[in-house]
């Protein structure tokens, strides 16, 4: 028997609604903590938050559950649905007693309340809804008798995990090597609670509002960062507003004077043509604007005497001119040489490179103006003298660096001279701004969080000031600095106007953060340290951990982050001395293989990064706390999802090394695995990916400490174990409803947790099993346990089922067809009158959904089937909608439930046979069937009140 009571996480999740809401993050951005500072790979605040309920929450179907979390079970509203009859809990444990299906009805109603009020807890929308979570509190309290752990993620980068601990009630820590990241993670959760209800303290809100009024939450600090900004970007303008001069409009716009948003350039270097030597521009593309109606775009024009190229703009319909960059190289656009990169690279490495405005982007009171260059913005341009700059070069990473290969060595290259001005000018004012307030005495700890938030103001200015940011045609704006995980070389690039209204301005990112701010939650103090993971435990007693470790060498947050700890080094390297002593980001103990760090070899690379990640998973087996499981993020990828060529099942699973390691990692360092749970953050129409798995962008494994008793056990052994409780596991997750698109991966939580539970499974010949075994045997086992759900299917619908699974909707012979009958004790005639075969001229097939009877009911079929009923659901859902589908489900009762189980069934055969469009059929079902279900409640009930209403 298990030492610890099992939570929900171990058990079943609302997975579907986990995933939704953690894809609709996606597309919040005011006051989303994501805004505050970019960060690379952040979990979503929805996953994170889940993760972390369930995993101290009891699942209610077990034994010295704590009365009062049942109690406060009970006390959530009832669940939209109704929970599983106990008719059909006899078709899934018919060994069971009518008492012991009680018991497992009354759990089930709870786990299903549970279900819901997870739904709404991760919901973008209630995440400072007081009411809910104040009830999750609650529950917590309950589930804990009244003393929560502490909450740690040793590897926090973005601080969304201790963020959602912090909001769950829960002292939350984090840590991390990378400064940047645990800055970030201190101005989510450190720096906001400690100034919780303060007034704002500038002079502006004292004059206006004086002390009577009261300021919620981190309102006064969000005003004064506001203030402040504001302050900064009127003394910037005051400096340096000259360097960013209006434009004079042509007639056509009545000659007004506009603010220019950007400054499009395009980078020259000289043709080798020794017939030519001309400084030939490097464009992508000559497009700036491709919206309808709007159309824009730069035409080269060329003096073939003096080899000078100078651009003009159009506007309207027209055909710009390739660009002269592609994948292949260049070419001159004077005398159409091509030029290899190789001969580009040496005219940067050089000193060669140069650049040249190409259009000029302003701001009418009609809408965007496109301008041809002029030389009086290219002289005032010129005019940018930066007193200091970041010289420091830039990491060898040739992965994600690319701008070295072309001579932009250090951090300097990346801006140009105008845009390095503005950003020393506005970091120069944040020291004045603390100099300013501490005059008028505000508090040394004050000023240092207000200047902090201002810092990252100018950090996410420096995302959209860089070199490397480019002009978005489509939607005529600036795409910023990392637009993807890298410092890829940008041609043709623009240049915002900070002093503009518009993308890239430095009023903008001030009001992103201080919505941020706004926002923050205050339960709890939370604590941010800079320390490896190995010591981030210290001096905290038994925390919960959840983490978010780096995986291989996905991402180079060292060498990525420097772009960014440049800047803050230089704003706030006094008030945090500890954080910026080194003049860039450390990286000699990062976890992560990169070839690079260790001269190329990957074999050196792939031992430090296990090594170091081992002994981290090894003191936090050490230092957690037992009674809850330890949760790890993995960074899932699909192209690690393939089909193993020593697994005979056919079926697709996870076998890659990364995936492999870090299993192997978890149990090495003496877990046992419980849990495997996709989490995805794409979700386009509820569509389906074949492979195991293949629309998870992260996995989140479920660990628990292993004893140090734990047997041994034999392949039979592990076998055995698995055909014993896989099929309770599996009964948990279809009842949870989880997608059929991610049961094959979350099955292997319970799979693992068999394997994980010994010290070692051994082969035949006494060798340790690998993993990829092990898994290979809990995915044949999954197939197993599936089909023999067969058993509470009537005899037409297991012929059906075999059918499928051989010649899907596609004709086979009359004779086989009748071959399979006998087996499966019916007939063809008798499938023909079940409505759903066809019979003619030696051939059968099974008909499509489109075929069926259109006016069935299944109230008058003296033939009913599961797979008529399964096919008519996803008919009726397809064509009418949920109200359609629910509707039927109402008229057939109880064998719905047997119709949706089956539907996971045929999911595994499409995912196996690589039908997606059938596959995304089932997988729709099974998303969709809680709201049917709920739908089909109040179809029933109307249906009494009317009965009652015309007696």
């Amino acid at each position: 028997m298990s030492q610890y009571r099992k939570k929900l996480i171990e058990v079943a999740l609302p997975l579907e609604a986990i995933n939704v809401a953690s894809a609709r993050e996606k597309s919040i951005r005011h006051g989303h903590p994501s805004t505050l500072h970019l960060w690379w790979a952040r979990r979503p605040l929805a996953a994170c938050r889940a993760v972390l309920f369930a995993s101290l929450i009891d699942d209610p179907e077990q034994e010295n559950v704590p009365q009062a979390l049942l109690d406060y079970i009970d006390r959530l509203p009832t669940a939209p649905g109704a929970p599983l009859s106990i008719d059909k809990l006899k078709l899934d444990y018919p060994d069971l007693t009518e008492a012991a299906l009680e018991i497992k009805r009354v759990a089930q109603v709870r786990r299903i309340k549970l279900f819901n009020f997870i739904e709404k807890l991760v919901q973008w929308d209630n995440s400072n809804n007081e009411t809910i979570l104040k009830t999750a509190r609650e529950l917590i309290l309950a589930a804990t008798d009244g003393n929560p752990p502490p909450a740690l993620d040793p590897f926090c980068g973005g601080g969304s995990i201790p963020l959602e601990a912090q909001r769950l009630g829960l002292e939350a820590h984090g840590s991390d090597l990378n400064p940047v990241a645990v800055l970030i993670t201190k101005a989510l959760i450190e720096l906001p609670p400690k100034f919780a209800n303060m007034p704002p303290i500038n002079p502006e809100a004292r004059q206006k509002l004086g002390h009577t009024t009261k300021w919620k939450g981190a309102a006064g600090l969000a005003e004064d960062v506001r203030y402040y900004g504001n302050w900064m970007r009127d003394e910037a303008f005051k400096r340096i507003g000259h360097l960013y001069p209006k434009v004079q409009l042509p007639k056509e716009y009545a000659a007004e004077e506009a603010t220019v948003i950007a400054w499009l350039w395009a980078r020259t270097v000289k043709c080798p043509n020794p017939a030519c030597g001309a400084m030939m521009p490097l464009v992508r593309s000559f497009a700036i604007s491709t919206k309808k109606g709007k159309g824009a775009w730069v035409e080269p024009i060329i003096d073939r005497e003096t080899k000078n190229v100078h651009f003009k703009v159009n506007i309207g319909q027209g055909n710009p001119p390739e660009g002269t960059v592609n994948r292949r190289g260049a070419t001159c656009i004077v005398c159409n040489s091509a030029v290899s990169f190789d001969q580009v690279r040496t005219e940067g490495k050089a000193g060669r490179m140069s650049q040249k405005l190409m259009a000029v982007v302003a701001e009418s009171k009609s809408g965007r103006v496109y301008l041809s260059p002029s030389q009086e913005q290219v002289t005032i341009a010129e005019q940018a003298k930066p007193t200091w700059k970041p010289d420091t070069i830039l990491p060898f990473n040739p992965r994600d660096l690319k701008t070295p290969n072309y001579g932009m060595q250090t951090f300097a290259d990346l801006f140009t001279p105008r845009q390095l001005v503005a950003l020393t000018t506005f970091s120069d004012l944040i020291g004045e701004v603390r100099e300013k307030a501490l005059i008028e005495g505000v508090s040394p700890e004050y000023t240092a969080a207000l200047v902090t938030y201002l810092a990252f103001g100018v950090d996410k200015a420096a995302d959209y000031w860089s070199s490397i940011c480019s002009w978005h045609s489509g939607r005529d704006t600036i795409r910023n600095t990392f637009a993807r995980q890298a410092i890829p070389m940008v041609w043709d690039f623009a240049e915002a106007n900070p002093m503009s209204d518009s993308t890239g301005n430095f009023s903008g990112t001030i009001e992103w953060v201080t919505q941020v701010i706004g926002n923050s939650t205050f339960v709890n103090n939370g604590e941010a340290k800079q320390l490896d993971a190995t010591n981030a435990i210290r001096g905290i007693r038994r925390p919960i951990i959840s983490t978010d470790p780096p995986y291989y060498d996905n991402i180079g947050y060292a060498d990525l982050s420097d772009f960014f700890y440049v800047w803050l080094r230089r704003s706030l390297g006094k008030i945090y001395p500890d954080l910026f002593s080194t003049l860039l980001v450390p990286k000699t103990q990062e976890l992560v293989a990169t070839p690079y760090r260790f001269g190329g070899s990957k074999e050196k690379a792939q031992h430090f990064f296990e090594e170091g990640l081992g002994q981290a998973f090894s003191r936090m087996r050490d230092a957690a706390n037992p009674a809850y499981p330890l949760t790890v993020y993995y960074a899932f990828k699909q192209t690690e999802s393939d089909e193993d060529e020593d697994d005979k099942s056919g079926a697709a699973i996870i076998s890659s090394t990364g995936w492999e390691t870090m299993l192997e990692g978890l149990i090495q360092a003496g877990f046992a695995i419980t849990g495997t749970w996709p989490m995805r953050t794409e979700l386009a129409n509820r569509s389906v990916g074949l492979g195991a798995n293949a629309l998870a962008s992260s996995i989140v494994l479920v660990c628990r400490q292993r004893p140090e008793t734990a047997p041994l056990a034999t392949r039979r052994e592990f076998l055995n174990a698995l055909k014993q409780e896989l099929p309770t596991a599996l009964r948990n997750l279809q009842q949870g409803n989880i997608a059929p698109v991610d049961l094959a991966q979350a099955s292997i939580g319970p799979g693992m947790a068999v394997f994980s539970r010994y010290s070692k499974v051994v082969e035949s010949d006494g060798r340790p099993m690998r993993v990829r075994t092990a898994l290979q045997l809990i995915n044949q086992s999954l197939d197993e346990v599936l089909a023999e759900q067969e058993g509470e299917y009537d005899a037409d619908t297991r012929w059906a089922i075999a059918w499928f699974d051989q010649f899907g909707q596609n004709e086979g012979a009359y004779g086989t067809a009748e071959t399979l009958s006998k087996a499966k004790n019916t007939s063809i005639e008798g499938l023909v009158e079940a409505g759903f075969l066809l019979a003619k001229a030696g051939k059968v097939r099974l008909l499509r959904r489109d075929e069926l009877q259109a006016d069935w009911n299944p109230q008058t079929d003296h033939r009913l089937t599961v797979w008529e009923v399964t096919q008519h659901l996803i008919h009726a859902l397809d064509k009418d909608g949920e109200k359609a589908a629910a509707t039927l489900l109402a008229k057939v009762g109880a064998l719905g439930e047997i119709a949706r189980d089956l539907a996971y069934r045929l999911y595994t055969t499409c995912e196996r046979k690589a039908w997606a469009q059938e596959a995304l059929a089932y997988n729709t079902l099974v998303v969709a069937w809680p709201e049917i279900s709920r739908l089909a409640q109040e179809a029933k009930s109307n249906i009494v009140v009317q009965a009652t209403l015309g007696l």
